[in-house]
């Protein structure tokens, strides 16, 4: 017999809503945002003493300076060659460095790591200190303590990317599934039989695209190393820049150009064919797996995939074309990665006679020397950096909007637009410094130009990458029923681009800040011409005191980059 007697029953919770509404953190986060931008962008053109009349002035001498550089004279094919060779050979032999190191340094600094406690902490400190020094502020000290040439250069490519590499291996290692590691771990295995047998395995496509990005990022800084002394082509462009020939220096800017577009292209095409989408990828083998099992079973074949091990499909065996054109680019890649080693000539009279400069530039590190003029310089650079990468991500949206497929008004302009920002980011931000500073004079006016190039063309790219991964229905509804072209954006798209924007535009003023830290080299103000100095007069607790104010300045941007991105996207 079934009860009827009514059941008593909880009170109904109140509906609690939406679980983001409109204006909840999210929203004061980002309004927040935007006003401290403004408040700092205004800060910094009256820092540097910016206003329309300067700004005019300051593009008529570049372009009388650009028309000075007219027409430009090229190197002769065979100099073009050996600078080209050399800027590539130290790109691959620091990216290769950094990438045999950042592979333990990942699995230590991952929040998965049961090894010691004070490897992690240790091994988190590296990472983050490597990744917020810039590559030529490694390259001025490596020249110091190695001497001019290449194997400074490549060290410095070195020691910067492990911090670079480990941090994004780090993540992909604690989103692993940690069933295999548990049961090798339950299986008696050590933490580094568990890390090679069932960790990098797992993670290894997911390296290959980091190292491949990786090397297209270091092989643009590679091309203006020689501006320290730290080989490659920059060598010859501070020499003509030096000597005021400018056509020669233009001549030298297009080859840097050429070189980065062509590389990018190639970096693009060996992603695409190297790095495959582990969804698409499972799924694929997942259906194969089951049209062949059905296969074999229908025509009785006690061959079919029950005699296989667990988890591995029939075109998984044997030497198929696919994996024999894999192991062979794993070998060619090493093979490349040695030749680039051998190339730098590492003579062993010289590697032991940086021994004693390196003694003394550590004991002559403590304790670090802070001081007014150090602090004043490094405002200078924050200031550079957040003014520029507000004004970039201002005009970069601009041009994000006339790029993305869903937003232009004409698709012939979309490809003129994406053709020059293309062509703007193949030019390093120290290049566009020394250009500005042959103009203009030193300070950070010339500084605050560059970086405000350069943050334009990035912060388009990613604000146009963005637009065209939003929900285009909205969008569609709106201007199906009449809406302008203004009134569907407002309503349809722009509610949907506010976290991507307000994510990447931090991560342009995170790239921004590591930049300007190294325009001082060229004259463009902030603190990385005192840096220079400081080593050049062998003041290296000051160097030490500039190396701890960047890394505090660049994690504490990184961390609000990081906070922020949490409560928006």
């Amino acid at each position: 017999m079934v009860d009827t007697t009514p059941v008593a029953r909880a009170p109904a919770a109140a509906d609690p809503g939406p679980l983001r509404p409109p204006w909840s953190a999210r929203a004061l986060i980002a309004t927040g945002l935007l006003v401290a931008a403004v408040a700092v962008t205004w800060l910094t053109f009256w820092w540097i003493g910016l206003s329309p009349a300067s700004l005019a002035a300051g593009l008529d001498d570049t372009a009388r300076l650009l028309r000075r550089m007219w027409p430009p004279d090229l190197p002769g094919a065979g100099d073009v060659a050996g600078m080209v060779a050399e800027t590539l050979l130290i790109a691959v032999a620091g990216t290769g460095l950094a990438a045999l190191a950042s592979v333990p340094l990942a699995f230590t600094a991952a929040r998965t790591h049961r090894g010691p406690r004070w490897l992690r902490p240790a091994a988190r400190v590296a990472v983050v200190l490597t990744r917020a020094v810039p590559t030529l502020a490694f390259a001025i000290l490596f020249v110091r303590i190695f001497g001019l040439g290449p194997p400074a250069g490549a060290l410095a490519v070195a020691v910067h990317s492990v911090g670079m590499i480990a941090k994004l291996l780090a993540d992909v290692v604690e989103e692993a599934d940690p069933v295999p590691a548990e049961a090798a771990r339950a299986c008696g295995a050590g933490e580094v039989q568990v890390a090679v047998s069932t960790v990098l395995p797992r993670v290894f496509p997911a390296l290959t695209g980091i190292v491949l990005h990786r090397l297209d990022i270091n092989i643009r800084a590679s091309a203006v190393l020689g501006v320290v002394g730290a080989g490659g082509i920059g060598v010859a462009l501070q020499t003509a820049l030096g000597s005021l020939n400018y056509h020669r220096a233009a001549g030298i800017i297009c080859v840097i150009v050429v070189l980065v577009l062509l590389l990018e292209l190639l970096s693009v095409a060996v992603r695409r064919r190297t790095v495959r989408h582990p969804v698409r990828h499972g799924t694929i083998r997942r259906r194969a797996v089951r049209r062949r099992s059905r296969a074999g079973r229908s025509a009785g074949d006690s061959t079919g995939t029950a005699a296989l091990p667990a988890g591995r499909a029939p075109h998984d065996v044997g030497w198929d074309r696919g994996r024999v054109l894999r192991v062979a680019g794993a070998v060619a890649t090493g093979m490349v990665f040695l030749v680039s080693l051998w190339s730098l000539n590492p003579d062993p009279a010289r590697l032991s006679g940086a021994w004693p400069n390196l003694r003394s530039v550590l004991t002559g590190m403590w304790p670090p020397a802070f001081s007014g003029h150090l602090l004043m310089a490094v405002l200078e650079s924050l200031l550079m950096a957040l003014g520029a990468a507000a004004a970039g991500a201002a005009c970069g949206l601009v041009l994000a909007l006339l790029t993305a497929v869903t937003t232009t008004p004409w698709r012939p302009l979309s490809a003129v637009v994406r053709v020059l920002l293309v062509v703007v980011r193949g030019v390093p931000d120290l290049v566009y410094a020394l250009l500005f500073v042959a103009a203009l004079g030193l300070g950070p006016f010339a500084g605050f130009l560059a970086l405000w190039i350069s943050s334009t063309a990035l912060a388009a790219k990613f604000f146009a990458d963005s637009l065209e991964q939003l929900d285009p229905l909205p969008h569609e509804a709106l201007t199906s029923v009449g809406a302008r072209r203004w009134q569907a954006f407002a309503a349809g798209i722009w509610p949907q681009f506010v976290p991507s924007f307000t994510g990447n535009g931090l991560f342009v003023a995170d790239l921004a800040l590591r930049e300007s830290v190294v325009l001082g080299i060229a004259g463009a103000g902030g603190v990385g011409y005192l840096m220079q100095e400081s080593i050049a007069t062998l003041r290296y607790d000051t160097t030490a005191a500039i190396v701890i104010a960047i890394a505090v300045v660049v994690y504490a941007i990184e961390t609000l980059a990081r906070v922020a991105r949490r409560h928006l996207l």
